[in-house]
């Protein structure tokens, strides 16, 4: 069987490594896993050279939202969000998942961050795109029913206004930069790691610093905002760990056994060493 991640950029993308690992730890010998450029323009193309030798897709950066048209059916935290990060063809459909939200759950659960953290005006998503989209529902599967998110052009939000108006949350977009006196529980950086570089210094200001910072960056790490929550005594939650449990669940979803998620980070841990020593 075969399977890839598709978008543009894709050669920097540590599924491959992840998936692979995972099909080695399940005696998968027959599945294979690839990266492969695609923009949108090329993804209808793609899909529909997807045989019965297919399990999935995995969907990065910009085709999330772009696959939505394009799939037969979609499950219902991707149809919240407008965003899918996973395709599957069992039964010959084309079915779109969301496995950033309980990627993301997993990874917050996993690192101890309290579900208190979430509560209702304490946390701050940075950023509005597709994956701000899937962190606001991360926010409700943790109990949450509000949210703050900072955008630098309130024009560009609606996507992340509409998928809170699925959702059935409330979301106050704030000025890019923002901080309150009283501080933050929870901070989810959705942007690069250099663009998140004034919330670095606001932790470290006189406000209260937030009980954990999950930055999706993760390479290099710690990003200059994790290092500032760790210095801070806030749990610091990488990137990475979002990756391995979105990849774990789609492992799942594609091959229908347990994720080996141990195995899984530790091949990504090794790759992330090796990059980190060029």
């Amino acid at each position: 069987m075969k399977a890839a991640v598709l978008g543009s950029p894709v050669g920097h993308s540590l599924s491959p490594v992840l998936h692979r690992a995972a099909y080695a730890g399940l005696g998968l010998t027959g599945w294979s896993y690839q990266a492969i450029e695609c923009a949108e323009a090329g993804l209808p193309d793609l899909l529909s050279g997807c045989g019965a030798e297919w399990a999935g897709l995995s969907l990065t950066m910009p085709l999330k939202r772009a696959v939505l048209p394009l799939l037969d059916r979609i499950e219902p935290v991707a149809a919240e969000t407008g965003a899918a990060n996973t395709v599957t063809f069992a039964g010959g459909a084309r079915a779109g998942h969301n496995t950033d939200v309980p990627g993301m759950i997993t990874a917050l659960t996993v690192a101890g961050v309290p579900a208190a953290a979430a509560a209702p005006g304490r946390a701050l998503i940075i950023g509005g795109g597709a994956t701000a989209c899937s962190a606001l529902a991360s926010l409700r599967g943790l109990g949450a029913a509000e949210a703050t998110a900072a955008v630098r052009d309130p024009a560009r939000a609606a996507d992340l206004l509409a998928a809170a108006d699925r959702l059935g949350m409330r979301v106050r977009l704030a000025p890019f930069g923002e901080y309150r006196d009283e501080g933050w529980s929870l901070l989810i950086s959705t942007v690069p790691a250099e663009a998140a570089d004034i919330y670095a210094k606001r932790i470290l200001g006189p406000a209260p610093a937030p009980l954990a910072v999950l930055d999706v960056a993760y390479h290099p790490w710690p990003t200059p905002l994790a290092a500032a929550a760790e210095q801070a005594g806030a749990i610091a939650v990488s990137g990475f760990e979002l990756l391995l449990h979105q990849a774990g669940h789609q492992v799942e979803l594609m091959t229908g056994k347990p994720a080996p998620v141990a195995a899984m980070r530790a091949a990504g841990l090794v790759e992330l060493a090796r990059r980190a020593a060029r």
